[in-house]
């Protein structure tokens, strides 16, 4: 078999439209632990939650801090971008937690050494 066989078999899909690469962020980033979450507000970031994780449940992404869901949505309509210091993410979804408005939150990651 040729090599170019495996890299078609296992090549990334890099279209963040699609519904395999929101599914395969979303398993890239649960099971994260989480130090803060914050969501713009009026202009202003303001922390909504503390110590947390991510997990995914039933085809739902869930982001759980200061002991409360603070963010939910369906995996396949989450949109997710890795912050360029890959301290943490940026999530935009309709969040189902709060009555299915879009949501834009960033979640910072628990830093290990």
């Amino acid at each position: 078999m040729s090599s170019s066989f495996f890299a078609r078999l296992f090549r990334r899909n890099k279209n963040p439209n699609s519904r395999s690469y929101r599914r395969e962020m979303a398993r890239q980033i649960a099971g994260h632990r989480i130090r803060y979450v914050t969501e713009k507000i009026n202009g202003v970031e303001e922390v909504i939650g503390r110590d947390g994780s991510i997990d995914i449940r039933n085809g739902e992404f869930i982001v759980f801090a200061s002991s409360e869901v603070v963010f939910r949505c369906e995996v396949d309509r989450l949109q997710a971008w890795e912050l360029l210091s890959k301290d943490g993410v940026v999530l935009t979804a309709p969040d189902i937690e709060h009555g299915g408005r879009e949501r834009t939150i960033i979640v910072f990651y628990v830093y290990y050494r």
